[in-house]
C-alpha cells in the first residue's frame, strides 16, 4: 500500500494523531507569545491560540500545584498533549492499527 490509499485506510490513527500535534504546537505557541504580551492583548493571533487552548488550560491548572506559575501552564498543558499522543500511539500500535513500514 503507498500513497493515499495507504492514507485514507489509516484514517483513525492520522487524524487524532494530526490533531493532537496541532493542540501541541498551539500550546507552544501560546507560551511564546504569552511571555511576550499581556493576557488581554488585542493580537489577533494570540487570541485565537487563547480561545483554542482555553478549554485544556483549566483541568491542567486544576491538577498543577499552585506554585507553578501561571506562565507555565502552557507548557505543562503542552507535556500532557505529547503524553497523551504517545499513548495513542502505543495503544495502536500495540493493537497492529498503525501504518508499518515496507519491509
Amino acid at each position: 500500500m503507498t500513497g493515499q490509499h495507504m492514507w485514507w485506510s489509516y484514517w483513525y490513527f492520522h487524524f487524532p494523531n494530526y490533531a493532537l500535534a496541532a493542540l501541541f504546537w498551539t500550546l507552544i505557541g501560546r507560551f511564546m507569545f504569552s511571555i511576550f504580551l499581556p493576557p488581554d492583548s488585542p493580537n489577533y493571533i494570540y487570541r485565537w491560540f487563547r480561545r483554542l487552548t482555553d478549554w485544556l488550560m483549566r483541568p491542567v491548572a486544576f491538577i498543577t500545584p499552585a506554585m507553578v506559575p501561571s506562565l507555565a501552564l502552557a507548557p505543562v498543558a503542552a507535556f500532557w498533549v505529547a503524553m497523551a499522543r504517545v499513548a495513542f500511539f502505543m495503544t495502536l500500535y500495540a493493537a497492529g492499527l498503525t501504518p508499518r513500514m515496507a519491509q
